[in-house]
């Protein structure tokens, strides 16, 4: 691995800059695309089971396996970048979305459902390995409220899935007609995105690789310790995307209510991703914050735990505020690291690897726990000892402290 030390400047990207309502039209609509097929499946999951024939423990590879394709990818992100350039990895990125969506007309099997669920995954990994150091470069002097509005589209996405697709169905679809639906705005992503990026440079050369290595950010122990608090929070976010909706049917809510519970999480993940990075633009240290995230998240998982049927709206707005605020905000803390763009999308892209494949196992964890205890209680409680774990972690994210912690090998 190289030891070159952090960048501390890069060429200005004035030559290839995007007009800013095209750049967010293309930031939100490309991200809206990024959860869809995740969270309609929730809702619809007693239906899958009892036309696929899947235990709650296959079920839950529905998330596991897009989720831990979505860690794999984010590690080999930053070397499609530079070999793609960015405008194909987003586009051909896309193009594997909207393909493994299209799939699931298919999807009357078990074998499909998953074949489909690793494209997506795939697709997913690419452009959210890529996209927040293209925000960086892009919009240098308002990162965190872009991050913000990155992240609002990420959990946005998440509530049109989680209760367009089951509404589809209550409305007479077939359900593997609703899970595909989300074929059309994955296209139609992919149009703007090839039509906006095209001023962006292509593929860097072959002599320009290796100044722009990033091997060295793995010897850091700062990236393992963000990979961990990424994963053990998006943690919380699978177990909901895959039980939530589950959950409350078996306190007697109906497929579309449970979907709209699941799209009420994301509506104040949502909020919460744009607001909170906002709030926090104003100061360097963003652990105040963060704590105030993880709180939100213990009180909604306890609720969950222990009184799940005493407020739940409410409870579920406290926990989704939790968890996007965190998201967002971890987000923001990995690019603070470092100024280069180029390398703080690298640290970026490892903790979301990393972080992905640390949370894909919350599912199949809750799930083998309901198959011991009958019920989702455990799980929940062992998600919030996973937050409390975080809590101890993030209190070492002092921003006076980014520079040495992210020093080179021989820096």
């Amino acid at each position: 691995m190289s030891s070159i030390a952090p960048a501390r400047t890069e060429a200005p990207a004035a030559a290839h800059a995007i007009p800013t309502a095209l750049w967010l039209a293309t930031v939100v609509l490309v991200t809206l695309n990024l959860r869809p097929f995740l969270t309609a499946i929730g809702p619809l999951g007693p239906q899958i089971q009892s036309a696929t024939g899947m235990d709650l423990s296959t079920l839950s590879w529905l998330t596991l396996l897009p989720m831990a394709l979505m860690g794999v990818g984010a590690w080999l992100a930053p070397a499609a970048l530079r070999r793609l350039g960015p405008r194909r990895a987003v586009v051909g990125s896309l193009a594997v979305i909207a393909l493994g969506c299209a799939l699931r007309v298919a999807g009357s099997s078990a074998a499909t459902l998953l074949a489909t669920a690793a494209l997506c995954g795939a697709g997913v990994a690419l452009v959210q390995g890529v996209l927040p150091g293209l925000i960086k470069r892009q919009s240098p002097a308002r990162m965190a409220q872009m991050m913000g509005l990155y992240s609002a589209a990420l959990m946005g996405g998440g509530a049109l899935g989680a209760q367009i697709s089951p509404l589809a169905v209550q409305w007479g679809l077939d359900w593997r007609f609703a899970l595909a639906l989300w074929t059309a705005p994955a296209l139609l992503a992919l149009a703007l995105a090839r039509h906006a990026l095209r001023a962006l440079p292509g593929p860097a050369p072959m002599a320009a690789h290796a100044s722009q290595d990033t091997g060295w950010l793995r010897q850091r122990p700062r990236t393992w310790l963000l990979m961990a608090c990424f994963g053990l929070i998006n943690g919380g976010y699978a177990a909901m995307v895959a039980w939530l909706a589950p959950f409350y049917q078996t306190h007697g809510w109906s497929p579309a209510q449970s979907g709209g519970l699941v799209a009420l999480l994301s509506v104040a993940q949502a909020s919460a991703a744009l607001g909170l990075p906002v709030l926090a633009a104003r100061h360097a240290d963003r652990r105040p914050w963060l704590g105030f995230t993880l709180l939100c998240q213990i009180i909604g998982l306890a609720a969950l735990a222990w009184w799940p049927d005493a407020a739940p709206l409410l409870n579920i707005v406290i926990l989704g505020i939790g968890l996007g605020g965190c998201f967002a905000l971890m987000m923001v803390v990995a690019l603070d690291h470092l100024p280069h763009p180029t390398q703080a999308g690298a640290l970026n892209a490892l903790m979301q690897g990393g972080g992905f494949l640390i949370a894909a196992l919350a599912p199949y964890v809750i799930a083998r726990l309901h198959q011991f205890t009958g019920g989702f209680g455990a799980g929940w409680l062992a998600q919030m000892a996973a937050v409390l774990v975080v809590c101890v972690l993030v209190s070492r994210l002092a921003p006076q402290r980014y520079a040495q912690a992210m020093r080179a090998p021989g820096g």
